[in-house]
């Protein structure tokens, strides 16, 4: 795949993919699953028309140890992508291996400080994961670092991802669960999220106001999580 295959001990992501039964290479899939991630990022925002090569500046957030984060380097250079996690180790890890820039977060929205604006704020599987409390404080805490005209790209499990995993939603179209594949996050603030599209529209209005989603595809991400597109005027 031409990118830096180097692991770090400590991948979750990784390690979900050694334990999984049905993966022979656990290597190879994983390599495969963020080259997938690329593809299925470049084919959305060629809907909105934004090409990611021509991206001036890229923030992935909750970038984890580098799983996608070493393809979006090949495709735009580490001179131009910023990541972002909360845990300490996959930060120092994707900066010393990929040569991006890396910004340590916070379990508090409001307590995340970056001075810089992003054309592109990438964040996949985060809002899949996120309990009601924090969930729209961080959609409107992302959404505050694009740059005029830039795009916020989030994933979440929808009405069909709950289906699958015969999850009831509430009254809302929120369910939670106080689980993950993370070992180094705590389960209250990084479980299993499920949202209705009618959830995320409602939190969309309600923190950045109308006119902000320009497009939403259903089962986009890993034929899935479903995918939302916002813009900042």
């Amino acid at each position: 795949m031409g990118c830096n295959c180097e692991i770090a001990p400590a991948d979750d992501i990784y390690r979900f993919f050694e334990n999984h039964p049905a993966s022979v290479n656990p290597l190879r899939d994983y390599l495969a699953d963020g080259w997938r991630t690329l593809s299925e990022l470049m084919l959305l925002l060629e809907q909105v028309d934004r090409p990611l090569l021509k991206v001036g500046h890229c923030l992935e957030f909750a970038s984890g140890h580098g799983r996608f984060t070493r393809h979006l380097v090949k495709a735009l250079g580490a001179q131009r992508v910023t990541v972002s996690d909360v845990v300490a180790d996959a930060v120092a890890f994707s900066g010393a291996t990929f040569g991006v820039q890396t910004h340590l977060s916070s379990s508090v929205p409001e307590a995340l400080c970056l001075a810089q604006r992003y054309d592109l704020v990438f964040v996949l599987s985060l809002f899949s994961h996120l309990p009601a409390a924090t969930w729209p404080r961080w959609l409107r805490c992302l959404y505050g670092l694009l740059a005029p005209g830039g795009v916020l790209v989030f994933s979440t499990h929808g009405a069909e991802a709950a289906r699958r995993q015969r999850v009831s939603l509430d009254a809302q179209g929120f369910f939670f669960a106080a689980a993950s594949e993370s070992q180094a996050i705590a389960a209250q603030e990084y479980g299993t999220a499920f949202t209705s599209q009618s959830y995320v529209l409602a939190r969309i209005g309600e923190q950045l106001g109308p006119g902000r989603l320009i497009h939403f595809a259903p089962q986009h991400f890993w034929q899935h999580q479903d995918a939302y597109v916002l813009m900042r005027p």
